[in-house]
């Protein structure tokens, strides 16, 4: 039996001018962790792809093998495909995200957020929502994520790294990591 997909997400990949990475090298470089089936998404840092030795760490591997092969070292979550459609399976805002996936914001943290759940409400605007649970902050926001102050203030008030995709960005990678 084959390894079961898996999901790369890399934080902070391919934002403005600094910590470009194209996803032909990412490619490579994934391959060149003995990792199979690999598929990148779009430009920011996410992935699909098999291991088929399993192995622990694998997150810190990856972010090692960038950091030797880049001027920067990203911040890689790893999900196992069960996981990563258990986020989104519990994404409160998946209706309204259905109208529109960039209105819809995922949060996958990592690590166990110390959230300042006061100042998460003060950040929000208008008809802005959150909604956190132990693996991910759920973000609606109405008016977009560029102008935002919740999504830009989301991170420092939940006090753990986290890294966002939109609606439309999770699902198609659910897609790519069910045809893997």
């Amino acid at each position: 039996m084959s390894a079961e997909p898996q999901i790369l997400l890399l934080r902070g990949v391919n934002v403005g001018a600094n910590r470009k990475l194209p996803m032909a090298d990412l490619r490579t470089l994934l391959g060149d962790l003995g990792l199979t089936g690999v598929t990148t998404h779009i430009q920011s840092g996410n992935a699909v792809f098999r291991d088929p030795n399993a192995r622990s760490g694998l997150a810190s591997a990856i972010s090692d093998a960038i950091g030797a092969a880049f001027p920067f070292r990203p911040e890689a979550m790893v999900l196992d495909l069960a996981g990563f459609a258990a986020v989104l399976a519990e994404n409160p805002f998946a209706e309204a995200g259905e109208a529109d996936g960039a209105k819809v914001h995922l949060g996958f943290l990592s690590g166990t957020a110390k959230a300042d759940l006061a100042k998460l409400d003060t950040l929000k605007a208008g008809a802005e929502a959150w909604h956190l649970t132990d693996k991910a902050l759920y973000l609606h926001l109405p008016d977009g994520a560029g102008r935002s102050k919740l999504a830009a203030g989301a991170e420092k008030a939940l006090g753990c790294p986290v890294t966002f995709r939109n609606q439309r960005v999770c699902a198609a990678l659910l897609s790519l990591a069910k045809e893997a």
